[in-house]
């Protein structure tokens, strides 16, 4: 039954059989020095362990009335473990600290004071106070100085250690922080501090002794990947959100297509593109580009069948709009960052989880690769049976392709390279994909194990399985498999369409067979794609131009400023295309950063903790 107390301490712990029940002992031989009996309770707020800690903390919640158990049957996270707990405690002054007591015991009674007193609203004992700085080994010390310095930088806190386990709320701080914080892992302690200072509250930093108890749990996937990624996650939604509107977006829109305009002419020559542009038979340039679009409604197509086997329906038209923004981002952003423009676009509008999204994303880049790969495969192997593949060799070696510059041959070099490797990969990708997916076995937590044992890297193991688990839904059926399989191929073959009607728009068609043009169409722009999942550069642009001039001089009888022409216009439509139905979808689906945000259903389902008597 609820008591009336006015502080309560909650104790955050996972599998701490050897210690629990010494440090809930201490705990309430601490308070009872300077707070009356009755006036205090002690919570363990016991996440899902896997030992003895349940039983011992059941045993001493049955001992003492002051003592309460909190279970859950599944890991909520350090920060998901305090935040019910702190919901069910009764006391007006709430205090965590950690069960290791590596903080000296003596400074309890100042950081209830503290906030008993009503002084400040949050308080927190500090390792790195200049009248007392903690004497920490090197493992530990350089890292924590480095995490709290960057959150100092980035998050502008005042704060010289943010990740002490010794702090004290009052109820009314807690409930006005609890909804706004983001992270239910170990970045809570960081967020707490960071979002009190932004919302004016009274702070406390004091000084305290500290002894490290045991090894270090700094992890390399919590404390490299995780607290990183909540750093930058944490300003953005601090610092960078609030002052977009839909003003500065639509600016943003307008700034993307230029920029995305502007990068073509780094790699190539603005008067050659118009040189050759305006060589170009104009109603077939036209023609290539109408093709080049009609290639996208199928791709939104793709990607709702996708989509579709993870349980999500969505329209056509929105689909195509998310891809064509993101495939804009990717003109501009290097290392294929406008993928995560997609992930986000329909987590906002739609609510499908990034691990989703990104899975789905995977899905359509592995059947894009496989695709490629079996084509430019189809033509190679036709280029050994025919016994031509001297003249491929001659091309990328140098000695039969003269009429083309330095830096195309080079380009075209790397990019056969690139093509390759990436081609075996997908292939790789698409039987390992398949294979696990008739398969129970699942090796990402014994994998992830190696590298850690905190609870975040549970979490992160969970993110990559939801993960791994759509991605093999999508490629494990056979039938989703075939109609996604052959939607991708009339994808590339539309693509490929499109270098053809721009090769015969400069007056190649002439010069070789129908059959010979074709060919070498599909193998030429199959490779100069393989080589663009490469970030070399933005959007592939220069590479792409350079794998596609070679191939096609070295197997055909097109002249080099022919091929050369017809690699920049061709990409040059293409590019263009992309970027006109970017700035549209950008436009039609109003894609503001904030109202996004706003109209996605972010509910966080949460089970109540289960509290043992």
């Amino acid at each position: 039954m609820d008591r009336p107390v006015e502080v309560s301490v909650v104790l955050p712990a996972y599998n701490e059989e050897h210690t629990i029940e010494g440090t809930v002992r201490t705990t309430l031989e601490t308070l009872a020095a300077f707070l009356p009996s009755d006036a205090v309770e002690v919570i363990v707020a016991e996440d899902g362990c896997d030992d003895r800690t349940p039983e011992i903390a059941d045993q001493l919640a049955a001992e003492d009335s002051r003592v309460r158990h909190f279970h859950s049957d599944e890991r909520l996270g350090r920060g998901g473990a305090l935040e019910r707990a702190f919901e069910a405690a009764n006391g007006e002054t709430l205090v965590y600290f950690d069960t290791d007591l590596a903080t000296d015991m003596r400074h309890l009674e100042e950081l209830v004071k503290r906030v008993r007193s009503e002084e400040y609203d949050v308080a927190t004992g500090s390792r790195w106070m200049p009248e007392n700085v903690a004497d920490r080994p090197f493992k530990r010390g350089i890292p924590s100085r480095g995490y709290n310095g960057m959150v100092r930088l980035f998050l502008r806190s005042k704060l010289r250690d943010h990740q002490c386990g010794f702090k004290a709320m009052s109820r009314e701080a807690f409930y006005q922080l609890k909804d706004e914080i983001k992270d239910n892992h170990w970045f809570w302690d960081t967020e707490l501090l960071v979002r009190a200072q932004r919302k004016g509250l009274r702070v406390a930093e004091f000084s305290v002794d500290w002894e490290p108890k045991g090894d270090t749990k700094v992890d390399l996937v919590r404390d490299i990947f995780g607290m990183g990624s909540q750093i930058g996650r944490t300003w953005w939604e601090l610092s960078v959100r609030p002052r977009i509107d839909r003003r500065v977006t639509m600016a943003a829109g307008v700034a993307l297509t230029l920029v995305a305009l502007m990068l073509m002419t780094v790699y190539l020559d603005p008067q050659e593109v118009l040189d050759v542009m305006g060589a170009a038979d104009p109603a077939l340039v036209l023609l290539a580009a109408v093709v080049y679009l009609v290639s996208w409604p199928i791709r939104g197509l793709r990607y709702r069948d996708i989509l579709a086997e993870l349980g999500f329906r969505e329209k056509t038209g929105f689909l195509t709009g998310a891809i064509f923004i993101s495939q804009t981002g990717n003109l501009v952003f290097p290392a294929r960052a406008g993928d995560a423009v997609r992930a986000y676009v329909v987590k906002a509008r739609r609510n499908i989880p990034y691990p989703s999204g990104f899975a789905s994303l995977a899905a359509e880049r592995v059947f894009d690769l496989l695709t490629i790969t079996v084509l430019a495969g189809t033509v190679l192997l036709g280029l050994v049976a025919t016994g031509n593949t001297s003249a491929l060799v001659d091309g990328l070696l140098g000695s039969g392709a003269g009429q083309v510059g330095a830096s195309e041959r080079q380009a075209g070099r790397t990019a056969a390279f690139v093509a390759a490797g990436v081609g075996v990969a997908a292939i790789l990708a698409v039987v390992a994909i398949v294979a696990s997916a008739r398969s129970d076995r699942n090796f990402i937590r014994s994998a992830l194990g190696r590298f850690s044992s905190d609870s975040y890297a549970d979490h992160v193991a969970g993110i990559v399985e939801q993960f791994v688990v759509d991605l093999q839904r999508t490629a494990g059926r056979r039938d989703a498999f075939a109609r996604v399989g052959v939607s991708s191929l009339a994808i590339w073959v539309l693509d490929v369409v499109t270098a053809i009607l721009v090769l015969v728009a400069l007056g190649a068609s002439g010069e070789m067979s129908l059959v010979t043009l074709v060919a070498v169409s599909f193998f030429a722009v199959s490779v100069g794609n393989l080589a663009k999942v490469l970030p070399l550069s933005p959007g592939g642009i220069g590479l792409y131009e350079g794998a596609f001039t070679i191939l096609v001089v070295a197997l055909s009888p097109i002249s080099a400023p022919v091929a050369v022409g017809a690699a920049i216009l061709d990409h040059a439509v293409k590019n263009i295309v992309t970027v006109l139905g970017g700035v549209a979808s950008m436009l039609s689906l109003n894609v503001s950063l904030t109202k996004a945000v706003e109209e996605s259903a972010n509910a966080r389902e949460q089970a109540e903790p289960v509290e043992s008597d």
